[in-house]
């Protein structure tokens, strides 16, 4: 069959294939132990459900504005400016089917052909499939385990060309766990300004932080890049509502038209009440990301603990979000033959670094119970052994 080439282009998700390849397994008896999804593993907190329960109940099932309610939007945009400084109006907020399409949005409205979209390695497996999507070109700036996967200003700045339309930024980040500080952000911002790109913050994972750490928003900075700054953000992640498919952008009210525009001819709005429950997220739910960050943080403790007793692994201590990211060089194996072993002899299912663009590590999600991470990391101990004894 004849597919349009800008399909063709694009790699499946590994995240998803192989967190589905797991679920087989389960559905058919054989008893795998999944570190793979990038999902918490808690229930949506009840007061979400049942706002959402209740504004079923009272018929709100029709279509709503293509940008999202009014109500929700304002809430998003009193929440931006509570937590993170930023000052944006409710047209300037477009509330998405996620974040991962609100990025999908962007790049749509903002690419074009020929453009240069800087990303950071590693990174969130959509990104450089969505910049070519979008007719771009991904840029990579690798970071390393030995910088605590952070990006040197001076190295970013060398990538810059006339043609780099954007920047990506993901902090928490979503392999790695780096979190950027605002020192590192001031230097970025410097050179956004002096070069005058784009900058798409994505901050998904901004309230799953560790270790006392604070979320900077870089659109917060400096006044004078504000309107080239898009935060995008969302329930997923912090609230347990992966499922919901709910997210947000803001940035400059003409980006913003743009994107609800696009939208409109795409998915039209997102689901009524599920904005509904997002809605009741922002307005009662901070306990419950506190009860289930501090969860997070005990788990990341245990899992980097029993890892870095494994020879021939080096994990990364994450400062936020629930993967844990572990160099496999030393097994002398690439990511996806790591994965796939470690899956098909030991029924444990990790991501390949390759996916984030590193095939020298692997990505460990501790997004599950303390019994569930004992038993796989033993497993992975285990097979480790077996295969280098």
């Amino acid at each position: 069959m004849n597919l349009a080439k800008r399909i063709r282009s694009v790699t499946p998700s590994l995240t998803l294939a192989i967190e589905a390849k797991a679920k087989r397994l389960k559905q058919e008896g054989v008893d795998v132990v999944s570190f793979s999804a990038g999902e918490p593993d808690f229930d949506t907190p009840e007061p979400i459900k049942k706002a959402a329960i209740n504004s079923l109940a009272k018929g709100f099932t029709k279509y709503t504005p293509a940008s999202g309610t009014l109500e929700l939007r304002k809430a998003i945009a009193e929440k931006l400016s509570r937590e993170n400084q930023l000052n944006y109006s409710p047209e300037q907020i477009v509330v998405s089917c996620g974040a991962k399409h609100s990025i999908y949005n962007m790049l749509q409205v903002l690419i074009e052909e020929g453009d240069e979209v800087i990303l950071l390695s590693p990174y969130w497996l959509s990104y450089p499939e969505m910049v070519t999507l979008a007719g771009g070109k991904s840029v990579i700036l690798r970071t390393e385990l030995k910088d605590g996967y952070v990006p040197s200003p001076k190295a970013l700045e060398k990538l810059v060309t006339k043609k780099t339309k954007l920047l990506i930024l993901n902090s928490p980040s979503n392999p790695t766990g780096a979190v950027l500080s605002r020192e590192l952000l001031m230097e970025i911002v410097q050179i956004a300004r002096k070069h005058s790109f784009f900058i798409l913050s994505d901050e998904i994972y901004e309230k799953l932080l560790f270790d006392g750490q604070r979320h900077h928003s870089i659109g917060a900075l400096d006044p004078s890049i504000f309107d080239r700054v898009i935060t995008v953000g969302g329930a997923s992640k912090s609230y347990a509502m992966t499922g919901w498919r709910l997210g947000f952008s803001a940035s400059d009210k003409p980006i913003a038209e743009a994107c609800a525009s696009l939208q409109s001819h795409s998915t039209s709005n997102p689901t009524s009440f599920a904005q509904a429950g997002y809605l009741e997220a922002l307005k009662s739910g901070e306990a419950d990301v506190k009860r289930m960050c501090a969860a997070f943080e005990t788990r990341r403790d245990l899992m980097f603990r029993l890892v870095s007793d494994i020879p021939k692994l080096k994990p990364f201590k994450p400062s936020g979000a629930f993967y844990l990211f572990v160099g496999i060089s030393a097994t002398n194996m690439k990511s996806l033959q790591f994965s796939e072993g470690l899956l098909d002899q030991a029924k444990v299912a990790v991501v390949p670094g390759v996916a984030f663009g590193d095939d020298q590590a692997i990505r460990i999600s501790f997004a599950t119970s303390e019994e569930l991470i004992e038993k796989g990391i033993s497993r992975i101990r285990e097979w480790l052994s077996r295969n280098f004894h």
